[in-house]
């Protein structure tokens, strides 16, 4: 089977990367042509734009690049149509995947959905495109079933992807004092930044986590490097600090750490299910104002995956006006010396493992996939 896949960020990438080594299993015989990163390139076929290419963040961003989006866009039908695949898997990534979607039903191709939209926190409307253009949409979170159900949409839960990425890590990671050494670094337990994975978030995200580690000093605060960034991007912002940053070792990284400072996202989940007591973080540049009226228009009431699955206040979230060096520190010590609070939030770790469920949604998407072309 021709499969063309389509992921516009990092986590697309990893979750792309595990779709693609499951299909592989159940079609060994299959070609791949895809938008994607490095992790996905590590499974064969034709890369057509990478990421680093891609990821445009927030209205001014888009705004900016809006002729390269346009370009893009066309660049992918005409690739599309040249390519001619038995499917087209999008990764979430829904401004430019729901276009590609009309595009690609109309020219009767078959459009399956791997990750939703996030569309249950804003924009709803998108799913008037989704119930007309996407013939199958395989979810990753547990709620998004009942979600869907209101507007009579019948989706696949698979599991969440981020269960297998840490699952194919287990029998990998080093003892605490191989770690280290390997990346040397010392022997004090780590907190790990977590800053983003495009630029314009860790421009606003990792100066104030860096603030935060003058207060810890029996700690050592590592970044998890972002595959998409250089390596010289967070070296001019950390500047004199002795903070290192270790790119491609994420899982490895809070597999160590005693606590987290984490940018809303997937990484929270990452974060929860590898038992790291976390503090989610996340601040725009729009201002405080501006930033109110925008949350208004969101239909959830937490922003960070680990409390929306859980549907209750699990982690603590540092949003906007209170993403400030004293609450961080506040609440970082919390976690690091108040031994009931610590385990509290680990034991709403092992309630979110219980309804995301056992690992094999990659496996699971793929079977579907595949299983729905050969009856087609």
């Amino acid at each position: 089977m021709k499969y063309y896949l389509i992921a516009g960020e990092a986590s697309g990438d990893l979750h792309g990367s595990n779709l693609m080594r499951s299909l592989k299993v159940i079609d060994p015989q299959a070609e791949f042509r895809f938008w994607g990163g490095d992790l996905m390139s590590q499974f064969g076929g034709t890369p057509v734009k990478h990421i680093k290419e891609l990821a445009f963040m927030g209205f001014i961003k888009v705004l900016l690049n809006f002729r390269t989006i346009v370009k893009n866009i066309k660049l992918c039908k005409r690739d599309i149509s040249k390519f001619k695949p038995d499917v087209v898997i999008l990764i979430d990534y829904a401004g430019f995947n729901l276009q590609i979607a009309e595009f690609a039903k109309l020219k009767g191709y078959r459009v399956h959905y791997y990750i939703s939209p996030k569309i249950w926190a804003w924009k709803t409307n998108r799913i008037k495109k989704i119930k007309k253009y996407v013939d199958k949409m395989f979810t990753i979170l547990p709620f998004e079933t009942e979600f869907y159900k209101k507007y009579q949409f019948s989706v696949h839960y698979v599991g969440n992807p981020v269960n297998d990425a840490i699952d194919a890590h287990k029998d990998y990671f080093e003892p605490f004092e191989e770690f280290t050494s390997n990346h040397q670094l010392s022997q004090k337990p780590i907190i790990a930044l977590l800053a983003g994975s495009r630029q314009q978030e860790i421009k606003l995200m990792l100066p104030v986590m860096i603030q935060v580690s003058h207060f810890f000093p029996n700690y050592q605060f590592i970044v998890a490097g972002a595959p998409s960034i250089e390596k010289d991007f967070y070296k001019k912002i950390i500047g004199p600090h002795d903070i290192p940053v270790l790119f491609s070792q994420t899982y490895e990284l809070l597999k160590h750490s005693e606590a987290a400072l984490v940018t809303s996202g997937t990484a929270t989940l990452e974060t929860a299910l590898l038992n790291v007591p976390q503090i989610v973080c996340y601040h725009t540049n729009i201002g405080d104002f501006l930033y109110k009226i925008g949350r208004k228009l969101l239909i959830v009431k937490w922003l960070s995956l680990v409390n929306l699955i859980l549907n209750y206040e699990a982690v603590k979230e540092m949003v906007q006006d209170t993403f400030k060096k004293e609450y961080l520190v506040k609440e970082l010590n919390e976690i690091l010396h108040n031994k009931a609070y610590r385990n509290a939030m680990l034991n709403h770790y092992k309630t979110l493992k219980e309804l995301i469920g056992e690992p094999g949604a990659s496996q699971n998407a793929a079977n579907a996939i595949f299983n729905d072309l050969i009856r087609k």
